[in-house]
């Protein structure tokens, strides 16, 4: 019997040197999207900073162990259990956690703790070496650029610099991220024939999939926002870009 867990490495390294293979015979017309948040960078250092300083701030000493391995999912409650909350704990603490998280979360200074996911800034420049032109889409906003282009820059991800490279932010903090990424396929397409998607949300993989038929979509199989939407059939998954 064959072991999941062990021929996933060998899938993935397949998927990925098909999607190289893809960006190279589409060059120098070709557009590599990427999402950011669970797809290219794992924002979980981030939310576990924001517990301990929410912790710091009302006295609850539990809350400074918070580490990134605590967030299983997007659910607070879940991470305040994990911390060894009691459930009236949990339950006092929940809704001023949560405003708390809502102030910090989208800020350029908490999200510089974010990390790459295994491989994907290697991934990144490889893509980009074969030829393709990178747009990174993200429904951050705008004033989360200046936190995003250190985050690149210190982990070694291409820089946006508006020719090869490009940044996609959401423009406005009122638009559904929904709404957004098929906002945001306008904007690939005027840079080229869109030849890879990567996204870790269902439902932006199924836009991206329907918007770009000839495109090889690809969903990074890791958290996201647990709506019951399923991954249309036939697009490929991988958990991270490492090939071993």
């Amino acid at each position: 019997m064959t072991d999941p867990d062990r021929a996933r490495p060998a899938q993935q390294a397949h998927v990925l040197s098909a999607a190289l293979d893809r960006a190279r015979q589409a060059a120098p017309r070709g557009v590599a999207v990427f999402d950011l948040d669970s797809t290219l960078l794992d924002n979980r250092p981030r939310q576990a900073r924001i517990l301990q300083d929410y912790g710091r701030t009302v006295g609850v000493p539990e809350l400074l162990d918070a580490r990134p391995e605590h967030w299983k999912g997007w659910s607070l409650a879940d991470a305040l259990r994990e911390l060894g909350l009691s459930p009236a704990e949990i339950e006092r603490h929940a809704g001023p956690a949560r405003a708390f998280w809502r102030e910090w979360f989208f800020t350029s200074a908490y999200c510089r703790l974010d990390v790459p996911i295994p491989g994907a800034a290697e991934f990144v420049r490889e893509v980009l070496g074969a030829g393709a032109t990178v747009a990174y889409v993200t429904g951050r906003g705008q004033g989360m650029e200046g936190g995003t282009r250190e985050t690149f820059r210190v982990h070694g991800f291409p820089l946006p610099d508006g020719a090869n490279v490009h940044l996609f932010m959401k423009p406005r903090p009122e638009l559904h991220d929904d709404a957004w990424k098929l906002e945001a396929i306008a904007h690939v397409n005027r840079l080229g024939p869109a030849v890879l998607a990567f996204d870790n949300e269902p439902a932006h993989v199924n836009g991206y999939a329907e918007a770009w038929p000839e495109a090889m979509v690809v969903h990074l199989d890791r958290d996201h926002s647990d709506r019951p939407v399923e991954v249309r059939a036939g697009i490929p998954k991988i958990v991270d870009f490492a090939r071993e």
